[in-house]
């Protein structure tokens, strides 16, 4: 289970204070598929750092699974999100001079996991996103948009997160590309019983999920599960 209650986050800007998330509170639990949607600025990317321990909150608290992450101080946070968050990034922010095979290997590494297990899981991973062959050797500079989102979302699956958060991982692909890649998600979330949240601005595909949370000016203006049929 995510709860967040009654979160906020303040920044100095010349000699006011910006509220970009101001008291919001909501929860989702586990295996369930949610979209935050909202016009730029609304603070959807602030509370995407906030929920995946990239950032703390000026007031509140944020638990998941009974662990109170928003209180950890800086070196167990890094251990939190190591074994416990998955991020995947619109711009794919993979290293360019790696593979995709050691992308994926990578964050296992910074876990300790051993490289024959990194590797057998890499491709395991790879082979499950529909990147397979010869391509889990290859560079980015050498994969298409939609094939380094996929080694993206593997990457973020690498340490079997208990959450994974999408920054309009759709936003860079085209209309096919993007719906392949909000099913994978959307499967993943059920098969795995992973909590999957996606920021996005495509309303068609936000009310395919499980629930929604729409922001504006920083302020939670709706929450729910959306109805079946609507998805």
């Amino acid at each position: 289970m995510l709860e967040v209650k009654s979160v906020s986050k303040s920044f100095k800007s010349g000699d006011g204070t910006v509220s970009a998330v101001n008291n919001i509170s909501f929860k989702i639990k586990p295996g369930v598929f949610a979209s935050i949607i909202g016009p730029s600025g609304s603070g959807k990317s602030t509370l995407i750092s906030l929920l995946g321990a990239l950032d703390r909150p000026s007031n509140g608290t944020i638990t998941v699974e009974g662990q109170e992450i928003s209180s950890l101080n800086d070196h167990d946070l890094i251990s939190y999100r190591a074994k416990n968050v998955g991020l995947i990034f619109q711009a794919y922010n993979l290293i360019p001079n790696l593979t995709a095979l050691e992308n994926v290997m990578l964050p296992m590494e910074f876990a300790k996991v051993s490289k024959d297990d990194r590797e057998k899981r890499a491709k395991e991973l790879l082979d499950k996103v529909g990147l397979a062959g010869d391509k889990q050797l290859r560079k980015p500079g050498k994969l298409s948009g939609g094939e380094q989102q996929r080694v993206a979302i593997a990457r973020a699956l690498s340490n079997n997160p208990k959450i994974i958060l999408a920054d309009e991982p759709t936003g860079n692909l085209d209309s096919v590309n993007g719906q392949n890649i909000f099913n994978l998600l959307h499967d993943l979330s059920k098969s795995q019983k992973t909590t999957v949240i996606v920021v996005t601005h495509d309303i068609g595909l936000a009310g395919k999920t499980d629930m929604q949370l729409s922001l504006k000016d920083g302020k939670l203006t709706t929450k729910g599960n959306v109805p079946k049929n609507n998805r």
